[in-house]
C-alpha cells in the first residue's frame, strides 16, 4: 500500500536539529583544529545514511563557531543531504557563554509541536570559558527545547573545566576526554550517530531520548596521551 494510500494520508517527516557548537579559540591552533575539521567530515557520509534508513525523520544542521565572541559557522538550517563542513581556523579566547546564548536565541524560535525530535547540541572545547558561562547554559536551559535536548560535550585535551561541561549535560557520562587525535575522531563520530537513538520510530513525542552511553568509544593501546 502506497503512504500516500494510507489512513490520514502520508506519514509526516519530523525534523531533528542538530548542532555542532564548536572552540575555535587560541589554544585549538595546529593539530587540535585540524583534526576536528577532519573528523566533522567524516561524520557526513554516515548521517547522510541514517537519514536515508528513517525516510520520516529530516536531519537540519547547524553550527557555532566561539573565540573572542560567537557567530554562527553555518548559520542556515541545511538538509544533511545538502550539508558541507566548512574549516575553522582558531584564534582568541573562549566565548562559550555567548555561543550558548546564540543557541538559546535560535531554539526560542522552535515552535512547541511534535513535528521536531529533541534537538542534539554537541560542545566541542579545549580550554575555560573566559566569559559569562552560567549566564549562557541559564539562557539555554530557559528555552523548552534546550532542556529537552540531548547535550553532549567532548572535552578536547587536559585542561579543559570539566565541570563546566558537566553543567552543560547534566550527565557525567556524556562529557567525553579526548586526550588525542584519535579520541577526538572517534568520539566527534559517536556524537554524531545519536541521531539514530533520537530520531527511531519509537520517539514517540518530543520529550527527550536517551543516549546508550555503553557505545561510547574507549581508549585503545594504540591512543597514547599527548594532548
Amino acid at each position: 500500500m502506497n503512504e500516500t494510500n494510507l489512513p490520514g494520508g502520508a506519514m509526516s517527516s519530523r525534523i531533528l536539529d542538530f548542532f555542532w557548537i564548536a572552540d575555535c579559540s587560541g589554544s585549538m591552533h595546529g593539530e587540535k583544529i585540524q583534526t576536528l575539521n577532519y573528523a566533522i567530515k567524516q561524520t557526513i557520509p554516515d548521517m547522510r545514511k541514517e537519514a536515508d534508513a528513517n525516510p520520516n525523520a529530516s536531519i537540519m544542521v547547524r553550527a557555532v563557531k566561539f573565540s573572542d565572541g560567537a557567530a554562527w559557522h553555518i548559520p542556515t538550517a541545511t538538509d544533511i543531504e545538502d550539508f558541507n563542513w566548512v574549516d575553522l581556523t582558531a584564534g582568541g579566547v573562549t566565548a562559550m557563554g555567548m555561543a550558548l546564548e546564540l543557541v538559546a536565541s535560535e531554539l526560542k524560535q522552535f515552535p512547541t509541536d511534535t513535528k521536531r525530535l529533541p534537538p542534539v547540541l554537541v560542545l566541542l572545547t579545549d580550554g575555560q570559558p573566559t566569559d559569562d558561562f552560567k549566564r549562557g547554559i541559564d539562557e539555554l536551559m530557559a528555552t523548552p527545547w534546550g532542556k529537552k535536548a540531548v547535550r553532549i560535550a567532548i572535552a578536547i585535551g587536559k585542561d579543559t573545566d570539566l565541570d563546566v561541561l558537566e553543567q552543560f549535560t547534566n550527565n557525567k557520562e556524556l562529557v567525553l576526554e579526548a586526550k588525542n587525535p584519535q579520541l577526538l575522531v572517534k568520539f566527534i563520530k559517536w556524537a554524531s550517530t545519536v541521531v539514530k537513538n533520537v530520531s527511531a520510530p519509537t520517539v514517540g513525542d518530543a520529550s527527550g531520548s536517551s543516549v546508550d552511553v555503553n557505545t561510547i568509544p574507549i581508549a585503545s593501546d594504540d591512543d597514547d596521551e599527548i594532548w
